[in-house]
């Protein structure tokens, strides 16, 4: 298991929502990258020196400082499409390979080269910005019925990230909720809400509908 690719966005104009810049432009880039827990009390702020949250009132912050996106899924999508994909083109910021991330468990702890140590918080939810951003109508729902949305990461130990590091999985919870179990539970199948409130490492605007839904 290892990172293919660190990818840091190139802001551009964002014509799909009130937003005036996107950073789901992403590329890689060479050499190392440092990684940081994101300031809580400032909104949109990034994992990855150098990367922009264009969207921040939805995008970026502690439970949502890195991305990653597994290369194999990268790889189906283009076969589906008859195109090839680089690395970076679903707007994250790891390219993995070799690693199960939408099978990975809420709080899931994953240690990158020597130093890093990031933690699976919550699945990516697809947005205006990304079927805009791919020019493919009807994204949004093929991406969703898919199941593949790859994971947010907290930071819990900050350092160096940089492609061909190894990743390795430290700590994996006995819980069987997964990422893309949070996934289906908060877009298309509400009724497993309540299954994710045994995850104490879900996002709280998560846990909060799973209370909801599990109290209805």
């Amino acid at each position: 298991m290892d990172i293919v690719s660190v990818n840091i966005a190139r802001p551009r104009p964002n014509p799909w929502k009130e937003a005036r810049t996107t950073g789901i432009d992403k590329r890689p880039v060479d050499g190392p990258v440092a990684v940081s827990a994101p300031d809580p009390d400032t909104p949109g702020a990034a994992g990855l020196a150098g990367d922009l949250i264009g969207d921040v009132r939805n995008h970026g912050g502690p439970d949502q400082a890195v991305y990653a996106y597994a290369r194999e899924d990268l790889d189906a999508w283009a076969g589906e499409w008859g195109m090839p994909l680089a690395h970076g083109t679903f707007g994250e910021n790891l390219t993995t390979r070799g690693l199960d991330v939408n099978g990975a468990r809420i709080g899931e702890r994953w240690r990158i080269g020597a130093d890093v140590v990031l933690e699976v918080s919550c699945p990516r939810i697809p947005c205006g910005t990304f079927q805009g951003w791919l020019e493919r109508d009807g994204w949004i729902k093929r991406f969703t019925r898919d199941s593949r949305p790859g994971a947010y990461l907290r930071v819990v130990t900050a350092g160096q990230v940089r492609a061909g590091d190894p990743v390795r999985i430290e700590h994996r919870p006995r819980h069987d909720v997964t990422v893309a179990l949070v996934f289906r539970a908060v877009t298309l199948e509400p009724e497993l809400l309540p299954r994710l409130l045994v995850a104490d490492a879900l996002p709280e605007d998560i846990r909060k509908a799973a209370h909801r839904r599990a109290r209805a």
